[in-house]
């Protein structure tokens, strides 16, 4: 007799915890976004402006190159004061041609904010299109396949944040 109700209570007790379960999915954003035909032309407009940006950087260098080269050639008629000018001439271009980088190519540059500008309300537009379908669906976790990112949707019921930080306030 004690067997059946205790082996029913563990019965009883597996299948609450499978009617708790968490549901969890996971979704390979990139393959959506490249699926998109507005991410696609986005894409193609970014690479063209990074193409260009690239052969004016590009040209930009050979110019220093010919600066040197040329420098070296007249080296040995030149007087100590010219040398040191051209030297700093040569140096100062560099420096130009790495600020140019810099502004096109660096974390606040030109191309970050035209990504910015035409990829991110795409992106935005995915990551609630996943948000309405995990809420839709029933999910209460899905996370991203293609991407170190990991996590796209959550349900706040399972933020145990707060009580972490109580926890550790103690």
């Amino acid at each position: 007799m004690i067997k059946k109700i205790l082996s029913t209570a563990l019965f009883s007790l597996f299948l609450t915890g499978l009617a708790t379960a968490q549901r969890i999915a996971y979704v390979d954003v990139t393959a959506v976004l490249e699926s998109l035909p507005e991410y696609q032309k986005a894409q193609e407009q970014l690479d063209k402006l990074a193409t260009q940006w690239r052969q004016e950087i590009a040209q930009e260098q050979d110019k220093i190159k010919g600066m040197y080269s040329k420098f070296q050639a007249e080296q040995v008629l030149l007087s100590e004061d010219m040398k040191k000018q051209r030297e700093e001439e040569i140096v100062a271009k560099e420096k130009e041609v790495r600020e140019l980088q810099r502004q096109k190519f660096g974390p606040e540059g030109a191309l970050f904010k035209k990504r910015e500008e035409l990829v991110k309300p795409i992106q935005d537009r995915v990551y609630s299109a996943i948000e309405k379908y995990a809420q839709d669906k029933g999910f209460d976790f899905i996370f991203d396949k293609g991407s170190a990112s990991g996590m796209l949707y959550a349900d706040k019921r399972y933020d145990k944040t707060e009580d972490l930080k109580a926890l550790l306030k103690k």
